[in-house]
């Protein structure tokens, strides 16, 4: 599936901000409600699925190695994956 550049880079950025780097990291269910508010300016097409979006960049992230779930976390949680050095 092919995303705009332009749509991708919002959605990455939206998810990058809003998913902590430690801890328990935040619900994948409330990705979508934490991410629409940063979603503003004409990068993200109005007419669009934020929910749809949110799925695809997830595991976009996940396969980059950027974000992780949370092992033994129910329902899915994600946080920030920690950077080797």
């Amino acid at each position: 599936m092919r995303i705009a550049k332009a749509t991708y880079d919002a959605m990455r950025a939206a998810l990058l901000a809003v998913t902590p780097a430690d801890g328990e990291g935040v619900a994948f269910a409330d990705l979508r409600r934490l991410v629409r508010p940063l979603l503003v300016g004409g990068a993200f097409p109005k007419t669009a699925s934020v929910s749809w979006y949110v799925v695809v960049v997830k595991q976009d992230l996940e396969a980059r190695g950027l974000i992780e779930q949370v092992p033994g976390r129910r329902p899915q949680h994600v946080r920030r994956k920690a950077q080797r050095r």
